[in-house]
């Protein structure tokens, strides 16, 4: 029998109870504000959506400062054993030292979990202020992977013996290694470029998007990201046949009308192309460290991280997470913007199927941004904005949740 607070896996589809239990890892900094702040919003979504039918059961999990303040290890073993258990888990952002200390605990997570996919959807809302021209002609996907990349943390620190080890073998190679530099390995597989290549197309197969872009730097790492691009090509032609084509197959032939066309960038030129000519892309898939910086790159196209969500999916697993980081500076302030988590939240609600109240929760965000009421941090040098609390934004979105609903105003979002 189910127990009807844990979602279950069945046949690579969630099998949601009602009444689900999911983990919180409120996280370090303005996490714990931004998602207070947040919960209003949710929770009037849910509500509104299926009357009373359905709720969230938040259940909080210990990590990052407030594992280490109780004596336990940053990513304690019993929060990632109940990520398990319950399957879907939010988490606000955590603190990683510079320099020394423990290791992000977002690679860690990701790793022991295998979430190999990292999903951050990009796009312009109306009313935010962008340093571009034409904002709203970005609209995109980045399926990042997760996992390997240097994001492994093969390092070795400089005059250590394996450093200096690796770095004489390397020689005998006819590498050229300084005596005074530390080391560090790059790590791209068969098995992680092709999975996260598969979900990326999937993903726009699934939503009737028309482009997937491979963006590699293959043209000087071509072992590694040269083989990204080799392999997530292979993985197209051989599983996709009659859904989605390779660009550099019909060498100016015409594209099969409905197909999914998969080209490649050079990501440096990617950079620019996002900045020119934005419309042309839908889909991103990317090793872990060019995804990490484009996506940076696309938010502060459209605003900046405080409208920025994403998540970490793995096979029957998740966590959502905001991509901004823990801001110290302005913790316990009340002027951290819950934007971003409230995104994230949204993508949570789609990601176990409840599609209605994941759209409510963002056309409602849409409608508040729209009308003039922001945090600070999207109301710099604009006199006529309403400047709002963290949790008055939050308080907001939930009235506005709230207004279309008695309205019985349709979402679009």
């Amino acid at each position: 029998m189910m127990n009807d607070s844990i979602i279950q896996y069945e046949n690579k589809q969630f099998v949601v109870p009602d009444r689900p239990t999911i983990p919180v890892l409120p996280g370090d900094g303005i996490g714990p504000e931004v998602f207070a702040a947040s919960r209003p919003s949710i929770a009037a979504a849910i509500d509104a959506c299926y009357g009373g039918r359905r709720k969230i059961d938040w259940l909080e999990l210990p990590a990052g400062v407030s594992a280490i303040q109780k004596g336990l290890l940053p990513l304690p073993e019993s929060t990632l054993d109940a990520i398990r258990k319950y399957r879907v888990a939010i988490k606000g952002p955590t603190m990683t030292p510079t320099g020394g200390g423990h290791r992000s605990i977002n690679v860690v997570l990701r790793q022991a979990l295998d979430l190999y996919s990292s999903v951050r959807p990009v796009r312009y809302f109306r009313g935010v202020k962008s340093p571009v021209r034409n904002p709203h002609a970005l609209d995109v996907v980045i399926f990042r992977e997760n996992t390997e990349d240097v994001y492994a943390g093969i390092e070795f620190e400089q005059g250590t013996d394996d450093e200096v080890e690796l770095a004489a073998w390397l020689r005998t190679k006819k590498f050229h290694v300084p005596f005074d530099a530390g080391l560090g390995i790059k790590v791209i597989s068969k098995v992680c470029s092709q999975r996260l290549v598969r979900a990326a197309v999937k993903y726009a197969i699934a939503r009737g998007l028309h482009r997937v872009t491979l963006v590699h730097k293959g043209n000087i790492m071509k072992a590694t990201e040269g083989a990204f691009l080799r392999w997530g090509q292979e993985v197209v032609r051989e599983e996709f046949a009659g859904s989605a084509v390779i660009a550099s197959d019909f060498h100016g032939a015409t594209i099969p009308p409905g197909q999914v066309l998969v080209d490649e960038r050079i990501a440096d030129a990617m950079f620019q192309d996002l900045i020119l000519s934005p419309s042309r892309f839908n889909v991103i898939a990317t090793p872990n460290i060019n995804g990490d910086y484009l996506s940076d790159a696309c938010a502060a196209q459209v605003g900046g991280l405080g409208v920025a969500p994403g998540a970490n999916i793995g096979e029957g697993l998740a966590v959502f997470e905001p991509t901004h980081g823990t801001a110290p500076d302005i913790a316990g302030k009340g002027i951290a913007n819950p934007g971003s988590m409230i995104l994230t939240a949204a993508m949570l609600l789609e990601h176990i199927g409840w599609i209605e109240a994941s759209r409510m929760l963002v056309a409602a965000f849409e409608t508040v941004l729209g009308s003039g009421r922001m945090t600070v941090d999207l109301a710099v040098d604009r006199p006529e904005i309403q400047v709002l609390s963290t949790t008055g934004f939050g308080d907001a979105v939930a009235d506005e949740v709230v207004r279309r609903h008695r309205s019985g105003r349709k979402t679009n979002a």
